[in-house]
């Protein structure tokens, strides 16, 4: 299989994976907000800031490739900054916990 064609097939695999998480993160999240509590106002809070925080973030990771010669790797890494932070907020919305590694 061409190298190429794998890379971009990889990379769409990536994309739609981390479309699904996304979207049970937003389930998750409109069952919090939906209470109408404290805690949902700090949720809608918390989620516009970590948004911004986010795209800033994605920005410098895609800048940094680009400028340091790797531009090629720019989506793959802004994919993997996002689903580090769609698989953070599934863990702490879902009260799950992280596995610790056995060393």
């Amino acid at each position: 299989m061409n190298r190429l064609w794998t890379t971009w097939f990889d990379l769409a695999a990536d994309s739609w994976r981390l479309g699904v998480q996304a979207q049970t993160v937003v389930g998750l999240r409109l069952a919090k907000l939906a209470v109408g509590d404290a805690a949902a106002a700090a949720e809608a809070q918390r989620m516009v800031t970590e948004k911004i925080m986010a795209a800033t973030e994605a920005q410098t990771v895609a800048a940094v490739a680009i400028l340091s010669g790797k531009g090629r790797l720019a989506p793959k890494r802004t994919l993997a900054l996002y689903g580090r932070k769609v698989r953070a907020n599934h863990r702490r919305l879902s009260g799950r916990r992280r596995k610790q590694r056995s060393g």
